[in-house]
């Protein structure tokens, strides 16, 4: 299929995800050639830290924290600096470049972030920078952390704004964006994506990419619906094939040329052996270690995948410890 040199619009986009399967690998090619011109072949990894767990107010239908469903998931306050300091070690041992800190909940407590704020702080020129998802933050809490040395917060949009209230509606889609936007005030870098295979159409996904693309966001994260027993999305989940995956990893790239397209929960499971074509159709990096509420796959496994799809680690300087 022919695409435009420049710019995508709405309707290129989703004439990718609407391709046949025989066009894919000239889609792909050009969304590698877009990697490869911004970022190069080597892979951007991170790593998480579920910090504080469940009972959350929300109603995510996706999310096993939530106290209105009836997952089962480990409930716990934030954890003491000490564990987080320690999970923060252990993870650096890997050739990943940014650590997160997330809890669950609509927000956080004033003294939990004074706290954070004082970890961050103490280990602010730490090799391994410090990420965080923290929930909905005021740009006055998020400046905070960024003069104790917070690099970068992520708060995902989840779906699309037209696609939002069969998800979440405990909040809305426009506080989503509010957070981001007072992050990107506080003068953080922004790592925000969503969740594909929730029974959302391409459309929507053309959407979420837009609105990221409009948002400025540094990084995106690309999840795909782990549907877990409990959770209203579990009932109304639907898989995508491997190919569709991989045709939505290039349209995001190729929509959002500037941006970081990590791949995150539930890769795995939704592509199986095609998993390495991610970095051919535009991905820069993945997530490691494991997710909040499911397990991943073993950091040596990650790794050799990486380089069975030709990438290389990043960063450098900590490849010996992997």
């Amino acid at each position: 299929m022919r695409l435009p040199a420049g710019d995508l619009s709405p309707a290129d986009a989703l004439a990718i995800l609407e391709a046949p399967a025989g066009a894919l690998p000239g889609i792909m090619a050009r969304a590698t050639a877009v990697r490869r011109r911004t970022f190069g072949d080597t892979a951007r990894m991170c790593s998480i830290l579920n910090a504080q767990s469940g009972a959350c107010g929300e109603d995510c239908a996706f999310c096993a924290q939530s106290r209105r469903h009836g997952a089962a998931v480990a409930s716990y306050p934030l954890l003491p600096s000490s564990e987080i300091l320690a999970a923060h070690a252990a993870a650096s041992r890997f050739p990943i470049e940014r650590f997160g800190i997330v809890t669950s909940g609509r927000t956080l407590a004033g003294q939990d972030i004074d706290r954070l704020c004082a970890l961050i702080a103490a280990h602010r020129d730490a090799p391994v920078s410090w990420c965080a998802s923290l929930g909905m933050l005021g740009e006055a809490q998020l400046g905070r952390l960024a003069a104790a040395g917070l690099r970068r917060f992520h708060h995902n949009l989840e779906t699309a704004e037209s696609y939002f209230p069969r998800i979440c509606t405990t909040h809305t889609y426009a506080q989503r964006a509010a957070t981001i936007e007072a992050a990107k005030g506080a003068g953080l870098e922004v790592c925000a994506g969503g969740i594909l295979g929730m029974g959302e159409e391409p459309r929507h996904r053309v959407e979420l990419a837009f609105a990221l693309r409009d948002l400025g966001v540094a990084s995106i994260p690309l999840n795909f619906l782990v549907p877990i027993p409990g959770t209203p999305a579990a009932a109304f989940a639907a898989p995508l094939a491997p190919e569709e995956i991989l045709a939505a990893i290039c349209m995001f790239r190729l929509v959002c040329p500037e941006a970081e397209i990590r791949v995150c929960a539930g890769r795995e499971r939704a592509l199986g052996p095609r998993e390495k074509d991610i970095f051919a159709a535009g991905a820069t990096g993945i997530m490691i270690g494991g997710y909040l509420t499911v397990a991943g796959r073993s950091v040596a496994e990650d790794l050799a995948m990486v380089r069975e799809a030709g990438m290389r680690h990043e960063p450098e300087r900590l490849r010996q410890g992997a």
